[in-house]
């Protein structure tokens, strides 16, 4: 049977983990805004991309909140300052932060309301859990891409796609200039990584 939720040690997770996918939202936002400003529009997509889907799990933490609406809940809890010139760096910072919601906080809060009987709560936790560690692998992987000197080039031939205009370029690199849209480089990714081109 569950317990009374306004006692529950769920009810503060929620808000924790509210406020910290609030604060992921502002922390993409900003990397967002970064990788823009070094004409890295694949990086300030992603980062975008990431903001969104962060900011649909914050609504679903707060509205498990509705029966407790107008009243104030007061937490503790620790959240990072991932603060850096170096986009690898900024990159690493978020994949080890999606890596830790993954690995412990959501499935300790996850454990914590089926326990206490909340387990649409319980549901939550577990299912954002898996698709942070989809956002920490992707983080991931461009923060690679970028260590490695291969966000625009390749050792093989492939295609790119243009983000902007959708053209696609054939080379071992993205070209410097989109010859239809003349968007800089910083616009093309890998046609494999590109939004919604995927074969069925």
């Amino acid at each position: 049977m569950s317990m009374n939720f306004n006692n529950s040690e769920t009810k503060d997770n929620l808000m924790r983990a509210f406020a910290g996918e609030s604060q992921a939202r502002n922390r993409y936002t900003f990397g967002a805004s970064q990788a823009k400003n070094a004409n890295l529009h694949v990086i300030e997509a992603v980062f975008t991309f990431t903001a969104n889907q962060e900011k649909e799990h914050g609504e679903i933490f707060y509205n498990h909140l509705k029966e407790l609406a107008g009243d104030t809940i007061h937490i503790d809890g620790g959240y990072p300052v991932d603060i850096t010139d170096s986009m690898i760096q900024l990159l690493r910072y978020a994949q080890h932060n999606e890596y830790e919601e993954h690995d412990d906080v959501y499935s300790a809060f996850g454990q914590k309301a089926s326990e206490e009987g909340f387990l649409a709560v319980a549901n939550s936790f577990n299912q954002i859990a898996k698709i942070e560690k989809i956002h920490g692998d992707r983080f991931g992987m461009f923060a690679d891409l970028l260590e490695q000197n291969k966000l625009f080039v390749s050792d093989v031939e492939c295609d790119w796609m243009c983000l902007n205009c959708g053209h696609i370029h054939k080379g071992t690199s993205a070209p410097q200039i989109c010859p239809v849209c003349q968007h800089n480089q910083g616009f093309f990714v890998r046609l494999e990584l590109a939004p919604f081109t995927g074969v069925i």
